[in-house]
C-alpha cells in the first residue's frame, strides 16, 4: 500500500509540473487525494503529499453519514464535520476542531452551506463557507464543479486560496479518473480546512 501511494503521488505531480510551485507568499501545498480508505472493507479518503507521506485519512465514510472525522496520518482526529439537521431545505455542515463526541457545548469553527439553485440558477457558486456557526457573513466562496473535480475556493478579495484539480490523462497503464485528484492550497490557508471542504462537497454533490 505504501509503495502504491508513493507511485500515485509521483505520477500525479509529474504531470503537473507547469503548475505554479510558488507565489510571492511562498510555495503552495500540493496534496494528492485518493478516494479510498486504508482500512480494508471501509470507504474513505487517503491524502498524501508530493513525496508520498500520509497527511490525512478518513475511514468512517459509509453511505451518507451525518458525521465525518478527518484524521491526521497517525489516526488522531483533526476536524469533525456534522450535518446540520435543522434546516432541511438547505444543506448545511458544521466543522469542529478535533473530535466532538457527546460534547454538545463545543462550538463549530466553520459552517459550509450549499447554494440553493432555485435562487441563483445561473451562478457558478457551489457553496459558501462561514466563520463560526452563523451565516451572517460569507468568508469564502466555492465555485466550479466538484463532480468534475474542478473547484476553486475564493476569499473575500476573490483570490484563490485552494483548488481541486482533476487528473485526466493515462500514464504508465494507470487511469486515475475521478478517484485520484489534486488539492492545491495557498500558503496561509489551512490544508485541513481545505480537506474538510472536499469531504463536505463530496457529501453535497456525489
Amino acid at each position: 500500500m505504501t509503495r502504491c501511494l508513493k507511485y500515485i503521488s509521483r505520477k500525479v505531480h509529474e504531470n503537473h509540473q507547469q503548475e505554479p510551485d510558488s507565489e510571492a507568499d511562498g510555495p503552495w501545498t500540493k496534496l494528492t487525494v485518493w478516494r479510498k480508505s486504508l482500512v480494508f472493507s471501509c470507504n474513505g479518503f487517503t491524502v498524501i503529499d508530493s513525496t508520498g507521506n500520509l497527511v490525512f485519512r478518513v475511514d468512517n465514510y459509509v453511505g451518507r453519514p451525518e458525521e465525518v472525522t478527518l484524521m491526521d496520518g497517525s489516526g488522531w482526529p483533526v476536524l469533525t464535520m456534522r450535518h446540520r439537521k435543522k434546516l432541511r431545505l438547505v444543506d448545511n455542515w458544521l466543522v469542529y476542531e478535533g473530535e466532538v463526541g457527546d460534547n454538545s457545548s463545543k462550538k463549530p469553527i466553520n459552517r459550509v452551506r450549499k447554494r440553493m439553485n432555485i435562487l441563483q440558477p445561473s451562478s457558478n457558486v457551489l457553496a459558501r463557507v462561514y466563520c463560526g456557526p452563523s451565516d451572517k457573513k460569507s468568508t469564502y466562496t466555492i465555485e466550479g464543479s466538484y463532480v468534475h473535480r474542478s473547484c476553486r475556493v475564493l476569499d473575500e478579495s476573490k483570490q484563490v486560496v485552494a483548488e481541486i484539480r482533476r487528473k485526466e490523462t493515462m500514464d504508465g497503464g494507470v487511469s486515475f479518473g475521478l478517484e485520484v485528484f489534486l488539492l492545491i492550497v495557498r500558503p496561509g490557508f489551512s490544508p485541513s480546512i481545505s480537506m474538510a471542504i472536499v469531504l463536505i462537497l463530496d457529501q453535497m454533490f456525489v
